[in-house]
């Protein structure tokens, strides 16, 4: 049995997949199996990937459908994966040849360790670097992005996950595959932030581990997931962003102080959303669905100097929203 299963979902990323297939199969780490998925693409992916099928170390899963999400597509990889440790590398990304060998001697350092993940560079479609992914994180962890660390994963959860997700990248992490299957793996109804909540659920009875080698190459494109919510699909990274924290909430015990941090924290993206013209009334009501079951009182988080404007609108779309909910009497 490989040490190590490999896991590649492709979705018409032809341009990318030599690069990423090849570095992974040069990697320093031997002991893996890689897993080529590819979810009905319309592009020449699955002639790029058929000519990887005389390696031993590969196995090639064509859909005979499209799912329709990246996720389902992570969960069928676990279902097949044989290793003890699984590494689900982004058609479109590509890795240093010691990314495995780094991550998985953490993992062996120590079982109570969910997941490794290192730090990865953002690059463009031409391989143009530009800079290091997390430093656009707003929450920048005491230890910082520049030393390695391993830290208790609710802790992690209640300081950071509860408020963005501290992984920017599955590229760059390996997680034991256990850790994975316990937790119910990726949430297939989430479009956009699935992977938040499951690094969070892995983390919570969990240690989770970083090293600060920049191994992995985030690609960031027109076509990429991360892409798509940049240009806009509108009305769905915020109602899921509060239905994570929402999740998270559930299961950690936070005093007041710590509850206003995170009501003021997300006001700043729900806010906006309901005030916005752009975002549809079937995305508001979620937003508000997801609002009213975390924060008591989230009309207290609106500021600014339309205050009033902005108070008077929101209450009505809140009534409206509440009349919508409430069963007449």
């Amino acid at each position: 049995m490989p040490a190590v299963s490999v896991i590649v979902p492709n979705y018409n990323h032809a341009r990318f997949l030599r690069r990423r297939i090849d570095t992974i199969l040069g990697q320093t780490f031997l002991d893996f199996e890689l897993i080529l998925l590819d979810d009905c693409s319309t592009d020449n992916s699955r002639d790029i990937l058929t000519a990887y099928a005389d390696d031993s170390r590969v196995r090639i899963e064509f859909n005979a459908t499209n799912s329709g999400s990246t996720f389902k597509q992570w969960n069928k990889g676990v279902r097949l994966a044989k290793g003890k440790y699984v590494w689900i590398a982004e058609s479109d990304d590509y890795a240093d040849e010691k990314l495995l060998e780094r991550l998985v001697e953490i993992l062996e350092h120590d079982e109570k360790i969910a997941f490794a993940f290192c730090r990865s560079w953002r690059v463009t479609d031409d391989d143009q670097l530009k800079g290091f992914e997390d430093a656009y994180f707003r929450y920048q962890s005491p230890h910082g992005w520049n030393a390695d660390f391993c830290v208790d994963g609710q802790q992690e959860c209640r300081s950071y996950f509860l408020f963005e997700n501290l992984v920017p990248n599955a590229s760059a992490v390996v997680f034991r595959k256990v850790v994975y299957e316990r937790v119910g793996g990726a949430d297939e109804s989430m479009i956009l932030c699935s992977d938040w909540k499951l690094w969070a659920a892995m983390a919570l009875a969990n240690r989770v581990a970083y090293s600060s080698e920049p191994l992995n190459y985030y690609r960031l494109h027109d076509a990429s997931l991360r892409g798509k919510t940049t240009r806009g699909s509108a009305g769905v990274s915020v109602p899921e962003s509060l239905q994570v924290v929402r999740w998270i909430l559930d299961r950690l015990s936070l005093s007041e102080a710590e509850l206003l941090k995170v009501y003021k924290a997300h006001a700043a993206g729900w806010v906006p959303e309901m005030m916005s013209t752009r975002i549809p009334l079937s995305a508001k009501s979620a937003i508000l669905r997801n609002v009213r079951a975390i924060d008591p009182h989230p009309m207290r988080r609106v500021t600014g100097p339309a205050i009033e404007t902005v108070r008077r609108k929101l209450l009505r779309q809140w009534r409206d929203f509440l009349s919508s909910v409430t069963p007449a009497r």
